[in-house]
């Protein structure tokens, strides 16, 4: 984690490249997403066990496999934001009030 964190805070330019990757694997991995899963459950409760067979369960698990791939593309969207945002706080001094 640390290395990532090296990694995130020295090259600015590449963790903004990633930073838009990880949003448009979010943005695909979820796109339309609740729709399916509810649709999914609805062919569930319509038919019963009896479309395991049919290929609805595998259906389930691959719907359940994009919403954790949407998962980790929003979670490293917002560790690289985070980094990001350190990284110009930082640069950016404090006004002085010594006035």
């Amino acid at each position: 984690m640390n290395r990532l964190k090296t990694f995130l805070t020295h090259h600015t330019a590449s963790t903004f490249v990633l930073m838009g990757i990880a949003c448009g694997v979010f943005g695909l991995a979820s796109f339309n997403l609740a729709y399916l899963f509810k649709a999914n459950l609805t062919l569930f409760l319509d038919y019963g066990t009896m479309v395991i067979g049919e290929g609805a369960g595998q259906q389930l698990l691959e719907l359940i496999g994009y919403g954790y791939l949407a998962l980790s593309g929003y979670l490293l969207f917002k560790i690289c934001e985070h980094s990001l945002v350190e990284h110009f706080l930082d640069r950016v001094s404090p006004p002085d009030y010594r006035d």
